[in-house]
């Protein structure tokens, strides 16, 4: 999370061994195991340190969902901080390295580091437009531009981790997985991948995919990165504290 967070903001040394703090420890899930159910107690958030996660919804149909992907360097859990009950369910899709942070530890971070407390509200505010922009293309548009649109987040996000422009990546998602973030039928989905091959604007060999023309892809879609530049010209400047820093 500290690479994530310095991308936007000049850490101090203070910033940096509190967010260390809080990162210590950590335990692994394999692939399929929930980290945290919901309806079940929240009082943890946690940090992914490797691995992708999904969180997702029951629908009363006895579906599922799916909300968000989470990757490395993610704060998840952040849709249940505000009750004592998880609002999703966050499972892994592939095995994973998790630390626990539990509210309270969180709290002291905010009170002891306030630009870490409003760099990771900006962020949070970044990610929930994205997915709102994500659940848009669910209800305006057809099955190509909806996993476009998909891939264009992923693409983004890793771009992120990654520090620097990435055009490939392991794709771990089922297409029961990609049909539960899309609204589509694993038919439907085998069919659009198939689609998308076929027109030579992505490339597949395993589970790994090329993003072959992302100008085309943006152009159809309309996307906008949320991620790559995180605004933080409105955080307090150093020194703000007692000489913690």
């Amino acid at each position: 999370m500290t690479a994530r967070l310095g991308r936007s903001l000049d850490l101090s040394d203070g910033e940096r061994a509190a967010i260390a703090h809080i990162e210590r420890g950590e335990r692994r899930l394999k692939a399929g195991d929930v980290l945290m159910a919901e309806g079940g107690a929240s009082n943890a958030l946690f940090i992914v340190r490797q691995g992708w996660m999904h969180s997702s919804v029951r629908l009363n149909s006895g579906g599922r969902q799916i909300l968000r992907f989470h990757y490395a360097g993610d704060l998840i859990g952040t849709s249940s901080i505000a009750w004592s009950q998880a609002s999703t369910t966050l499972t892994a899709i592939s095995d994973c390295l998790i630390t626990d942070v539990p509210k309270t530890e969180l709290g002291m971070l905010f009170q002891a580091q306030p630009r870490v407390a409003g760099l990771l509200y900006a962020i949070a505010a970044a990610e929930n437009v994205a997915m709102s922009d994500r659940l848009t293309s669910i209800g305006r548009m057809g099955a190509t531009e909806r996993l476009s649109t998909l891939l264009l987040d992923i693409l983004a996000r890793l771009r992120v981790t990654a520090g620097g422009v990435v055009d490939s990546f392991d794709l771990p998602l089922t297409q029961s997985d990609i049909g539960d973030a899309l609204g589509l039928t694993k038919v439907h989905v085998n069919r659009t991948i198939r689609g998308l091959e076929r027109a030579g604007i992505i490339e597949r060999n395993g589970r790994r995919v090329k993003i072959v023309d992302e100008k085309t892809l943006i152009e159809t879609t309309g996307f906008t990165d949320r991620y790559g530049e995180i605004a933080t010209d409105w955080l307090p400047s150093l020194p703000y504290s007692t000489g913690n820093d």
